[in-house]
Order: C-alpha cells, then structure tokens, then sequence
C-alpha cells in the first residue's frame, strides 16, 4: 500500500512518524570500491569498519528522556577521506526489518575536513510516538545511488546497513473484540437498521499508525451465524468517491474499507477482502505475509453499500458511507471450525483508507499497527466467537 505521510526533517533533528511504508526507502544498495591506501582498524572499541578500515565505527550512545531519544554516532577515519560521502540512517522494526524512516543528511564537517585519528560525533534528536515498536539503528555512507562497503559481514545487514543500537519499547497489546452470535441475520442491503447490527458491539477504528483518533470517524460492527461471518462499516465522509469499477482492481490505492482474516492463528496464511464506495470487490489470499497473493480465490462475499451524499461529486460535502457484508466460512482458509465454536480465537483486522484529498492517504485501524503496513499479522486483533 502506497506511503500515506512524508516524514519532515530539520537539520540534526528528526521527528519519527512511523508512516513510510517503502520498505525500500534510502539509498540503493550498490557497493563503491573502498578508498586506496585504508589502514588497519584498532580492535578496541571498534564495532565494524568501512570501506577496508577507512572509517572506523565507535558505536553509538543512547540517551532516552521520554520518548526523545538522543542518538551520538561516533566514527573515526584513519585517513583523508574523499568528498561527496553523506551519512544515513535508517530506522526499521526490529521485528521485522520493516523501514520506519530514514535521516539522509550531510556530515558536519563533511567527510573530507575529518581528521584522521580525531573521533567525530554526529547527534541526532529521534522522537519515538508512544507504542512505537523496538527500533533497529541502521547506518552507513552513501554517494550517488552506492553504499559504502562495511567490512565485516557480522557487522551489517547484507545491505552494507551497520548494526546500531536498538531503542524503544514494544508496541502494547492488540485488543480483542467478542462477537455475539445472532439468531435473525442483518439484511444485506447496506442500511444497518437490522436488529443484529443494535446488539453488536461497535469497534472504533483509529489511526492505523500511532492509535489517535482519526480525523473521520468509522465504526464497524461484526456478528455471526452457522454460515457467515457479517460485518458492517459507517464511515464518516465529506467526500465519498472511487474510480475502480472492476473486481480485484487495486481498491487499496483509493477510499476503501477492507477485513483481514486469519481463521487458524498462525500468523502467516490470511484473507483479505475489501470493498469499495462504489461496492467494487476486491478478495485475497496470503500463503504468507505479502506472499504469493492469489486473487483467484472467490470469497463468496456478498456485499451492499450506501451513500449518504452524491458520490464522486466534489462540489458538494456528503456526510459518509456504510457498507454490509456477509462473508461464508465454508470460503475462507484454514477455519479450525466450521461454524465456530463458541470461544474460536481468530486473528482479524479492520480498516479503512481515506484519501481526503484524493492523494495522501489516511490509514485507520481497529488494531493500530505502529509500521505502515496493512498486512502485519503480528497486530492483527483477536476475534472471539460468543
């Protein structure tokens, strides 16, 4: 799914929103050839060295107060170095490998004024959102589109990405939502007048990246029979519009709302389904996180939506959109039992993408994920069958 933030720099400064979701971010992993003539590393206190012991890494100090972290980079150079080198530093989920955010920026003083023998420091001021999982430092020199080569292969990530510290905490608890089971299925016709729908828990969706409320509200509601799983979204919308009319169409790049399924717990094979303003489907399957997408499996979903506004139509403020679904079990992956028992555990979640603007995408969640990725199983929430 597309980055839906740009994370903002000052100079020595970086403000952490945990919002690319470029896993690729930074600099291409090309390797230069060292400069000539490095000299031999020290072993002490030395954690891994470039470009044939050229410029030594000294580590790097953490100082936490809160959630703003100072981060210290110390190196060293054995000689004169060439001009051009800039530092960066990558910030990923140590979970994952996830990227986070990256802080590209030109060494003060350049690369060519450092002495060699004399440690140089280079301070970054790193703001951690609350819940932000345990972050990996990741950090090098790069020039044009090529990394500079790190020497000892332990040292680095395979990327010529130095091991850094890592600072954080892990992300707090995904939350549970209990589904009542219901004698009279919701008619799906997308109005959530049924009497299923009044005795429904409703489950609030927040920013999918720092779980604050978002901006326009969207509540869903889920209940279940010996065939089916339903589920209904409300969204709150100024401007409901989509310009997909097929089926399996990337739904995910415009205004959406979309459930991930995955029935046995595993944390790798799930289901995804979406639907869109315009009631356009779109289903998956996932062997495994973002692997091998099988769009040629059918759900079996029914679905219905309706518009409170005019659709499209940007010239007037409509007040939102609500959606229905009915998703058979005998359809989906891996269910332990069909029909669930009471007390199943499934992992699920639920969310919705807004483009307010029709551009920058918004993210919400009913379980917040702190990384931009839909497809995190490990904060996918836990759905128990009453």
């Amino acid at each position: 799914m597309p980055c839906p933030r740009v994370l903002a720099f000052l100079p020595w400064l970086l403000v952490l929103s945990l919002a690319c979701r470029d896993e690729q971010a930074g600099p291409r992993p090309k390797v230069r050839p060292p400069p000539s003539g490095a000299a031999a590393p020290a072993a002490a206190a030395v954690q891994g060295t470039w470009a044939g012991g050229a410029i030594r890494y000294l580590g790097t100090r953490v100082e936490r107060g809160g959630q703003v972290v100072r981060l210290t980079h110390r190196f060293e150079a054995t000689q004169r170095l060439p001009a051009g080198w800039q530092i960066f530093v990558h910030l990923v989920d140590a979970r994952t490998g996830q990227m986070l955010g990256n802080a590209d920026h030109a060494p003060q003083p350049p690369l060519e004024q450092w002495q060699p023998g004399q440690p140089v420091d280079d301070v970054q001021l790193v703001q951690l959102p609350p819940g932000a999982p345990e972050v990996r430092v990741l950090l090098g020199f790069w020039h044009d589109d090529q990394r500079m080569r790190v020497d000892q292969p332990a040292a680095q990530d395979g990327q010529e990405r130095m091991l850094g510290p890592v600072i954080g905490a892990g992300p707090p608890p995904v939350p549970e939502a209990h589904v009542k089971r219901t004698g009279t299925p919701p008619r799906i016709d997308g109005l959530l007048d049924d009497a299923a729908w009044a005795a429904a828990a409703p489950l609030t969706l927040v920013d999918s990246l720092d779980g604050h409320p978002a901006p326009l509200r969207t509540t869903a509601r889920l209940t279940w029979d010996d065939q089916a799983l339903y589920v209904a979204f409300d969204c709150e919308d100024p401007d409901v519009w989509g310009t997909f009319r097929n089926r399996d169409e990337p739904l995910y790049t415009q205004e959406v709302v979309e459930i991930f399924l995955d029935a046995d717990a595993d944390g790798r094979t799930y289901d995804e389904i979406e639907v869109s303003p315009h009631n356009v489907v779109f289903d998956a399957y996932f062997p495994a996180r973002r692997q091998g997408m099988d769009l040629s499996w059918d759900s079996g979903l029914q679905s219905a939506v309706k518009v409170n506004g005019t659709i499209d139509d940007p010239r007037d403020r409509d007040r939102g959109w609500t959606v229905e679904m009915r998703i058979p079990f005998a359809r989906l992956h891996s269910v332990p039992h069909v029909p669930p028992r009471p007390g199943d555990r499934w992992r699920f979640n639920l969310y919705r993408l807004e483009l307010p603007d029709r551009k920058n995408a918004q993210g919400q969640a009913f379980s917040p994920l702190f990384i931009g990725d839909f497809h995190a199983v490990d904060r996918f929430a836990w759905l128990v069958f009453e």
